[in-house]
């Protein structure tokens, strides 16, 4: 089992998916077997999504596998899992959700430097099929323009 140093997980569908309007930083509450787990880079968010419940936010349908030498202590693969901010940013993002169209959404998964589990979630717009279609021709035609420079 190799514990990791550096745990950075990406939700790189989120950035095709939808079109993002502000990042914040917050904190996760993690049981003991799922931050080992965690640093062990044995972590999902590619389907998560953020709600407010009962007046705090939660992230839903994250998974974290089970660490092997857990025994009967495991945790639960799937389960709601708190997230932590300010009062204040959780009303202010709670009005911004009345838009319709608008969801909150993870985008990396990481341990800081003082060994903390962080979340960046981001409030994200869905994007339209034209939209898809304008970011896939833009890659391409960046994948093109390199090709050509590295010949030259």
């Amino acid at each position: 089992m190799k514990i990791e140093k550096n745990v950075n997980i990406l939700n790189k569908r989120a950035k095709f998916e939808y079109e993002f309007l502000e990042q914040l930083e917050v904190g996760i509450v993690l049981t003991g077997t799922e931050i080992k787990a965690l640093r062990s880079s044995k972590a999902s968010i590619t389907e998560s999504f953020c709600q407010i419940i009962e007046g705090e936010l939660y992230v839903i349908n994250m998974s974290i596998d089970e660490y092997k030498l857990g025994t009967f202590y495991n945790h639960k693969i799937k389960r709601e899992r708190k997230l932590l901010l300010h009062k204040r940013e959780l009303q202010k993002w709670e009005r911004k959700m009345k838009d319709v169209g608008i969801t909150i959404i993870p985008i990396k998964l990481y341990i800081n430097d003082k060994g903390i589990a962080k979340l960046l979630i981001t409030l994200a717009r869905g994007k339209k099929l034209f939209d898809k279609r304008e970011t896939i021709k833009n890659r391409e035609n960046k994948r093109n323009l390199d090709r050509i420079l590295k010949k030259v």
